[in-house]
């Protein structure tokens, strides 16, 4: 990994953290949001961040701060298909 990789990476990080700490408690975002906070670009460039984000998520999930759901409901980040959301932990 290279050091524009680890960069990008703590900035979805924060991202994601920034995010849910503006919305409301229960609230969830979708790594797209990450992914578009971080993107600096016009059109749909962002969509370059999006497994990046997923990735930023799994790493929150494993030091506690937030949970990853599919409908609603508490799901293995890495096992996990399909469309996410994230959340703060409960």
């Amino acid at each position: 990994m290279t050091d524009s990789e680890r960069q990008t990476d703590r900035r979805l990080e924060r991202a994601i953290l920034r995010l849910l700490a503006s919305r409301d408690p229960d609230s969830s975002i979708c790594p797209s949001d990450a992914a578009r906070a971080v993107y600096e670009g016009d059109g749909d460039g962002w969509r370059a961040f999006m497994e990046p984000a997923r990735r930023a998520a799994r790493r929150l999930v494993d030091s506690g701060e937030v949970e990853v759901t599919q409908s609603g409901r508490r799901v293995d980040p890495r096992t996990a298909r399909g469309p996410i959301r994230i959340r703060r932990a409960r």
